[in-house]
C-alpha cells in the first residue's frame, strides 16, 4: 500500500470532529444544502434532490492531517462538478468568477473543488451516512486532508476571492487553529500541512496529537473487518 508522505495506515475510521461532551447534530427531517455568496439570489436544494442527479461511486483513502490514514473507503454520492455544473452554475450572478467555495468552516479552491475524485457524499461502505461521519451528507475530497472534507454539509458559499480565515466559533479552537495556519490547499501528495512552515516541521508536532485525538473520537471508530468495500 503506498500512501503519501508523512501518513500511516490504521484500522477502522475514527471520528474526528464531534466532541464526546457534546451531542451529533441533528439530522433534520426534511435537510436542505442552501446555496449563498456569488449567486443572483440565496436558495435551499433539498438533499433528496441529489438522487435525481447522475451518481458517482468512490473507493479511496481519507488522510488526516494528523498523520493517520483510513484505507479503501467505499463512498456513493454525486461528484462534485456534477453538482457544480448543473445546480450552482445556472444560478450564479453574471460575469461572477467564483474562486473559492466554502463548506462552512472549511473552504476549498474551485479548480480542487472541481477535481473528478470530489464527492458530496450521502452513503459510506455501502450504508447511509451516520452521525460520527457526516450524516446526512458531506463532502470527500479524497487528494486532500480530510480537514477539507466538510461533515455534516448543510451550506455552500461561493466566493470571488479567497475568505478570510475563521476557523471556528470557539475563541480558544479559533486562536489554536490561527497558530497552525492549515495550508489552503492541503494537498496530501504535497504534503501542505501548514501554509507557511516545512511539512517536517509540524509532523512530530501533528503526530503528538493523535493519542488525545484518539481518545476523542474513539465512539466514532468502526472495526476495519466491518467494512463492505468494493470496487470503482
Amino acid at each position: 500500500m503506498t500512501l503519501p508522505p508523512g501518513q500511516y495506515p490504521i484500522d477502522g475510521f475514527p471520528r474526528f470532529g464531534t466532541h464526546l461532551h457534546r451531542p451529533l447534530p441533528a439530522v433534520p427531517v426534511d435537510p436542505v444544502i442552501e446555496i449563498t455568496g456569488a449567486v443572483g439570489k440565496s436558495f435551499a436544494l433539498p438533499l433528496a434532490e441529489l438522487a435525481t442527479l447522475p451518481r458517482r461511486e468512490l473507493t479511496a483513502h481519507f488522510h488526516c492531517v494528523a498523520g493517520w490514514s483510513a484505507t479503501d473507503l467505499h463512498w456513493e454520492g454525486v461528484a462534485f462538478e456534477t453538482f457544480h455544473r448543473m445546480i450552482i452554475e445556472p444560478s450564479l450572478q453574471p460575469d461572477s468568477s467564483v474562486t473559492h467555495v466554502d463548506g462552512y468552516r472549511s473552504f476549498v479552491s474551485i479548480e480542487d473543488a472541481l477535481a473528478e475524485d470530489v464527492l458530496i457524499a450521502e452513503r459510506l461502505d455501502g450504508r447511509p451516512l451516520d452521525g460520527d461521519h457526516g450524516a446526512p451528507a458531506r463532502l470527500v475530497s479524497p487528494n486532500q486532508y480530510g480537514f477539507v472534507s466538510t461533515k455534516h454539509l448543510c451550506r455552500i458559499e461561493l466566493h470571488t476571492a479567497e475568505p478570510s480565515e475563521n476557523y471556528h466559533p470557539s475563541p480558544i479552537i479559533d486562536l489554536g487553529l490561527h497558530l497552525l495556519k492549515p495550508h489552503p490547499r492541503a494537498r496530501v501528495w504535497e504534503e501542505e500541512r501548514h501554509r507557511h512552515l516545512p511539512a517536517w516541521s509540524v509532523r512530530r508536532v501533528y503526530r503528538l496529537l493523535i493519542p488525545v485525538i484518539a481518545f476523542l473520537c474513539s465512539r466514532g471508530s468502526r472495526p476495519l473487518e466491518n467494512h463492505q468495500v468494493t470496487g470503482h
